[in-house]
């Protein structure tokens, strides 16, 4: 017969306490989220009164109305799709590929390789030096300006580099070698194929950092054409922020900011509902990958 271990007294005090912090972080993390949802439905004048503080109160869609109806939205987020997409891939196909050969005892000059990646982790040339760079290369205000300079994380990079290195043993590059396989044939037809996780994990790292971009686009972008869905974004929130200021300028133009400014604040809550809604949705099929490519990844450092 199985038996019982009964709890002590500190036991139970100590569960108390963990679902207490468990409860208390629940709530900090769900407000937020339960109060977007509810001010994107709700009307902007007792959303800015404080009036509405967590379920919707004067239910309205439409902020979600104009929101599918401004093409300057749509447009934004057609361009975020294609920019994560195609930045997503570029990540993976630079990240994975110098994170093996990272990982390999028997490549030359790998540390020296790898303390020069580490410098950049600490140092960088500076946003100027860097712009410079971009322009001189004919990237400013096309989608590579986005990409390229980001073209791979030292951190990703070590990430996966400790992933090959737990998983990858020295015994399984001798067999493929005795085998007649060649380095290329060794890393795309079994270590990717081993590396699902990993490359799960990486994808969702690089494409949610992709998604929420915008600071880039603001330095190399002057195209609204091309602008990203945060960008637009922060354009409708900058918008919101100029009819605070608006007693400074004469009554015309204060009067068509406020109006405009209504129109933000109604739109802003259900921008910021749409454009997180995709990375939401993905998130769950991705997680079981996640913890378990990272957990990999990190047990030898």
């Amino acid at each position: 017969m199985s038996t019982v271990i009964k709890e002590s007294r500190g036991d139970k005090l100590f569960l108390v306490i963990v679902y207490l912090i468990l409860a208390a972080a629940l709530v900090v993390v769900a407000y937020p989220l339960v109060y977007i949802i509810s001010a994107s439905i709700s009307n902007p004048n007792v959303v800015a009164s404080g009036e509405m503080w967590l379920l919707p109160k004067e239910l309205t869609f439409e902020g979600y109305k104009r929101v599918f109806e401004d093409s300057a939205i749509w447009n934004g987020y057609l361009n975020t799709i294609i920019y994560t997409t195609v930045g997503t891939a570029v990540n993976l196909a630079v990240t994975l590929p110098a994170a093996y050969a990272m990982s390999r005892r028997d490549m030359v000059g790998r540390n020296l390789f790898m303390g020069l990646f580490m410098v950049t982790m600490f140092f960088s040339g500076g946003l100027v030096p860097t712009y410079l760079i971009v322009k001189n290369l004919g990237l400013v205000n096309t989608m590579w300006a986005l990409i390229l300079p980001a073209a791979t994380s030292v951190w990703n990079l070590i990430v996966c580099r400790t992933f090959f290195q737990s998983t990858m043993s020295k015994d399984l590059q001798e067999a493929a070698e005795i085998d007649g396989c060649s380095d290329f044939r060794l890393f795309f037809q079994i270590v990717l194929p081993l590396s699902t996780a990993l490359i799960a994990v990486m994808a969702l790292f690089f494409g949610v950092g992709h998604w929420n971009n915008y600071f880039s686009a603001l330095i190399y972008l002057n195209d609204q054409s091309k602008y990203p869905l945060q960008l637009v974004l922060r354009q409708i929130l900058v918008l919101q922020q100029m009819s605070a200021q608006s007693g400074v300028i004469n009554a015309d133009t204060a009067t068509s900011l406020n109006n405009k400014a209504e129109v933000a604040a109604l739109v802003k809550y259900a921008v910021i509902i749409v454009s997180t809604l995709p990375v939401i949705v993905l998130y769950p099929f991705l997680q079981r990958y996640f913890v378990q490519g990272v957990m990999i990844g990190s047990v030898k450092g």
